[in-house]
């Protein structure tokens, strides 16, 4: 029973990631920088990012992965996301599905 919520929570969850990055692709152009995005949002946002991920986590994790999102378009990062937990909600749906054994005769 648990394991049917946590599919049915990932694939919600999926599917909301994936409705936002059309969302974004299609209000925005597809083309918008995430960091343009959340600029837009509050312009002090993308620096208080740097601080957190800076003061929180490795120097490498900014430069290497942090700065690299942003560049990217905005619809990106949701609609990947959206990917791999839909990935993992499909793998755990057929992980513990009843398979049927049928005799030959």
């Amino acid at each position: 029973m648990a394991r049917l919520l946590a599919t049915r929570t990932l694939t919600v969850l999926a599917a909301a990631l994936l409705v936002s990055a059309f969302a974004l692709a299609t209000v925005f152009s597809p083309s918008l920088p995430l960091i343009l995005l959340l600029s837009m949002a509050d312009e002090t946002l993308p620096q208080r990012l740097q601080q957190i991920v800076q003061l929180h986590l490795p120097s490498w994790v900014w430069s290497w992965i942090g700065i690299p999102l942003l560049v990217r378009p905005a619809w990106l990062l949701p609609a990947s996301l959206g990917l791999i937990i839909a990935g993992a909600a499909a793998t755990m749906a057929n992980r513990h599905a009843p398979r049927s054994h049928r005799r030959r005769s």
